[in-house]
C-alpha cells in the first residue's frame, strides 16, 4: 500500500472550514494509504509562541482530529518533536540543500519581509518539511496548491541525495487537494473561514459550545432577498449556509431549497444553526471523552514508536552513506 503523510501545525484555533475543506479529506484518504498524521509542532516555532498555550493546543488537536473521523487504527499518528531523529535528519539534508533554493520558497520570501528580524528557522524549516516527508518514504503528501513548492523541494533534496550518495530515499509526489467545498466567513462570505480572521464571529471554531454557534449563524450576512437559493455570485451568505448544511445533513442543496421554499432567511438559519451545532456536537462528545483519557496516550505512543524506528533507520543509513559511522545509534 503506497504511503501519505499529513503535518498539522497546531497555531490559531481548528475551525469548521478547516473540519470541512481538510478533515473530511483526510478521512476518506485513510482508506487508501498508509497513513502517517503528525503535529508539526517544531515549525509551529518558527515563530514565537506561548509555551503553555502550544502544549495544550497540541494534545487538543489530536485529540478533535480523532473525534473528527481520523482512525487510530488507520493511522500512525505522533507529535514531531518527540522524534529526535527527524531533526537529525533535517540538519544532514541542510548540508545538500543551497541556499538560493530555501530563499525563494515563497513563504519565506513573504514571511521574512513582514519582519526584518526572522528567525533561522524560517529558513530552513522547508528542509524540516522535507524531512519529515522523506524519513518515512512517503510517495503522496495532500497539499493546496500554494504547498506545492514544499514538496518539489523536498523531491529536488532527495534526489541530489540519492545521486550523490546512492539509493536513500523515494521521490515523494504532491497529491494536489481537489477544489471541493470551500466554507466562508459568516460575516464576509467573498473569504475563507480562517482561523486567523480578525473578526471572531464570522469563524465557527469546532470548540464553540451551541449557543455560541447558533449566535453565529444566526448573525451571518446574507441579502436584502427572502429567496433560499444557491447563487453563489449573487447571494454568496445564503449559498456559504447552503454549503454547511447540506454536508453536515448529508442532504442536498437542491432538496433544503425546496424545504424552505416561500420561507423566509430566520427559519433557515434556524435549521443550519441546528444541523451546525448538533453536528459539532457529536464531534464534541467524542473528544470530551479521548483528551484527557489513556487511550490518548496509548495512541501517541505507539505513534512515536513506530515513527521513530522508522527516523532511526533513515539516519544511520545517511550517516553511513555521509561517512559518519561511529555512534551506535539505540
Amino acid at each position: 500500500m503506497k504511503k501519505i503523510l499529513t503535518g498539522l501545525k497546531p497555531t490559531g484555533d481548528m475551525t469548521l472550514g478547516n473540519y470541512i475543506g481538510s478533515i473530511k479529506q483526510m478521512v476518506s484518504l485513510q482508506e487508501q494509504y498508509d497513513s502517517y498524521i503528525f503535529v508539526a509542532d517544531l515549525h509551529a516555532l518558527t515563530i514565537p509562541q506561548d509555551p503553555k498555550e502550544i502544549n495544550d493546543r497540541i494534545r487538543k488537536f489530536i485529540a478533535m482530529y480523532i473525534a473528527c473521523g481520523i482512525d487510530p487504527t488507520k493511522n500512525t499518528i505522533y507529535i514531531q518533536s518527540e522524534n529526535e531523529f527527524i531533526p537529525g535528519i533535517s540538519y544532514l539534508l541542510e548540508c545538500t540543500t543551497y541556499y538560493g533554493e530555501a530563499s525563494r520558497m515563497i513563504q519565506f520570501k513573504e514571511k521574512s519581509k513582514q519582519n526584518a528580524n526572522f528567525s533561522v528557522g524560517l529558513l530552513t524549516y522547508p528542509i524540516l518539511m522535507a524531512a519529515d516527508i522523506l524519513y518515512c518514504d512517503a510517495d503522496y503528501i495532500p497539499v493546496g496548491i500554494d504547498q506545492k513548492q514544499h514538496v518539489e523541494l523536498a523531491r529536488n533534496i532527495a534526489e541530489r541525495f540519492n545521486n550523490r550518495y546512492g539509493d536513500t530515499f523515494i521521490l515523494p509526489e504532491p497529491l494536489v487537494s481537489k477544489s471541493g467545498t470551500k466554507i466562508k466567513d459568516l460575516k464576509d462570505p467573498t473569504k475563507k473561514m480562517s482561523k486567523s480572521e480578525e473578526n471572531p464571529q464570522g469563524v465557527i471554531s469546532m470548540f464553540d459550545d451551541k449557543k455560541t454557534i447558533t449566535k453565529k449563524i444566526m448573525g451571518a450576512v446574507t441579502d436584502s432577498d427572502s429567496i433560499v437559493k444557491y447563487d453563489p455570485d449573487n447571494k454568496p451568505g445564503i449559498s456559504n449556509l447552503l454549503n454547511i448544511a447540506s454536508i453536515l445533513s448529508g442532504k442536498s442543496i437542491e432538496d433544503i431549497e425546496k424545504d424552505f421554499e416561500g420561507k423566509g432567511y430566520g427559519d433557515f438559519k434556524k435549521y443550519v444553526a441546528s444541523v451546525t451545532a448538533d453536528h459539532i456536537g457529536e464531534i464534541q462528545d467524542r473528544y470530551n471523552k479521548l483528551i484527557n483519557s489513556d487511550e490518548l496516550e496509548k495512541i501517541l505512543n505507539d505513534g512515536i514508536t513506530k515513527s521513530r524506528e522508522l527516523a532511526r533507520n533513515k539516519y544511520k543509513t545517511m550517516c553511513e552513506k555521509m561517512g559518519i559511522v561511529r555512534y551506535e545509534y539505540k
